[in-house]
């Protein structure tokens, strides 16, 4: 067992609030350690609907800083990586006698407009359905709809590159290490994390922890830290499926549902169309999360009352749940508790310092991150200005209408490269893709090919500066290669990668 030197801030979570925040604080200058006790994003930050959006639905719940804050943010983001993250028109279709009457439909679409500063994202305009190709997949009672703009983002891309930067920037990065106890001495903290893999235990020492662990963060006050009667969130079960492409138009479907919950269909990985969420309390263990046969049946039947050939559990070619950990305001429905974040602190006068995070999205995480830093601020005294906003994650330095300008010149460098793959590493690493084939000279330069469009040179590349260690890091996170493998290559490709880590 090893003792390490006194960090500032150690930071327990993995997922996008934790390294975000990581990034962050090493940004500024603060010392920083983070430990995840699996791979980056393998709970919530992944499982996830991959919108960067303002949250249309939260209005009917008067969530107006959080939707002012998100609207804000889209473009932000956007701007910070545009390689993992990119405009999408939505398209809300409305029917007379629906769920939601025009009126107030038009209203929360005015304040989506206008509420967060929008300068690239085109506005809101009326479709006549009979009209607009996004009409011919649905069924023809729907004759009306609303476009609006929002994002997509690569969400466990997202996790990763910013736990790349804060590495980049002196963070201590720990992936798959479980802090098994965290307790206070003195004015310090003593963190102990155990190595998922080897089971080597190594002491930290830090001024102040922050506890990001998202589903967990209830079990690490409880577990590691010892406390009793611990309940700040709200365990609530999201559930996506993944069909053969439904319909060919560029944009997305925002489909209303009689029990006024909403529904996404989205395009996703060029060939299949993506269908969630759903909204239920949970009430086991986050990890074992699964999508039910009810959920199943709810997405479907769902989605069948819009598309004019309907969704059946026998086309869902993949799923995939998460535990988004909601603030528990005491809402009594799970659609209606907040989606904003709260940040906690704790600790005597003379203690040392903790921040709990509780709740959370996708859109905010950055500027959660600002509102963490400012609070770690005042704790261990200000190092820095806030400097995130006008960055670039790695990868990611190129205008937003670029990305078609930095394919076009992969194409050029590497002609023996399809259209598909050099898109799809574009969308994936940005500027870093050039970096990653500097060596690749030839089709052979590859290196072996695993499967889809996975060859050696990338997978290398996602072991050595990605901590990816599994088929699932690489398939599932990392790229969503999964859609294209058939099980033996999957296994082949764990075979492989177990192979190198004995190594």
């Amino acid at each position: 067992m090893s003792e390490q030197p006194v960090f500032d801030v150690f930071v327990i979570g993995g997922g996008i609030n934790g390294c975000g925040i990581a990034r962050d604080a090493a940004g500024r200058d603060y010392s920083v350690a983070l430990a995840e006790m699996n791979d980056f994003a393998s709970g919530t930050s992944s499982g996830a609907t991959k919108l960067i959006h303002g949250g249309l639905r939260y209005l009917e719940h008067y969530e107006f800083r959080l939707v002012r804050e998100a609207l804000m943010e889209r473009e932000v983001l956007w701007q910070m990586a545009p390689h993992v993250i990119w405009p999408l028109r939505f398209v809300l279709p409305y029917q007379k006698g629906g769920v939601r009457p025009a009126w107030l439909i038009r209203l929360g679409l005015f304040l989506y407009d206008h509420l967060g500063g929008r300068k690239l994202l085109p506005a809101t305009r009326t479709l006549d359905l009979r009209r607009d190709p996004a009409g011919k997949p649905l069924k023809p009672n729907f004759s009306k709809a609303f476009e609006y703009s929002d994002g997509w983002v690569d969400d466990a891309r997202m996790v990763v590159l910013n736990a790349r930067d804060a590495q980049a920037k002196g963070a201590r990065i720990l992936s798959r290490a479980r802090v098994v106890s965290a307790r206070r001495d003195g004015g310090e903290w003593l963190i102990t994390t155990e190595s998922q893999r080897s089971g080597e235990k190594e002491v930290h020492r830090a001024r102040m922890v922050v506890n990001a662990a998202g589903p967990w963060v209830d079990q690490v006050l409880a577990g590691a830290m010892g406390r009793n009667n611990v309940h700040n969130v709200r365990l609530v079960q999201g559930s996506h499926i993944v069909v053969r492409k439904k319909f060919s138009d560029p944009r997305a479907y925002f489909f209303q549902n009689p029990d006024n919950r909403i529904i996404f269909a989205i395009p996703y990985e060029g060939e299949f169309t993506l269908i969630g969420t759903t909204d239920q309390d949970y009430h086991g263990d986050p990890k074992d999360v699964r999508i039910s046969a009810g959920e199943i049946d709810y997405l479907c039947g769902a989605a069948s009352e819009y598309f004019k050939e309907p969704v059946r559990p026998e086309d869902i070619v993949w799923s995939y749940s998460a535990v988004r950990p909601l603030y528990d305001d005491g809402a009594s429905k799970a659609q209606e508790a907040t989606r904003d974040y709260v940040l906690k602190l704790e600790g005597q006068a003379g203690e040392a310092q903790l921040l709990n995070v509780f709740g959370g999205k996708l859109t905010t995480y950055r500027r959660l991150a600002e509102h963490a830093l400012e609070k770690i601020a005042g704790v261990l005294g200000p190092k820095g200005s806030a400097w995130t906003a006008g960055s670039h994650l790695p990868g990611g330095r190129f205008a937003v209408a670029e990305a078609s300008v930095l394919v076009a010149d992969i194409m050029k460098s590497w002609p023996f490269l399809t259209r598909d793959h050099a898109e799809r590493l574009v969308r994936s690493y940005g500027t870093d893709a050039k970096i990653m084939l500097a060596e690749v000279h030839t089709f052979e330069d590859l290196g072996r090919h695993f499967g889809g469009t996975l060859y050696e040179v990338e997978l290398r590349w996602l072991v050595q500066k990605e901590w990816a260690v599994t088929a699932e890091d690489v398939l599932w996170r990392r790229t969503k290669q999964g859609l294209f493998f058939t099980p033996e290559e999957a296994k082949e490709l764990d075979a492989h990668l177990e192979a190198i880590a004995l190594t």
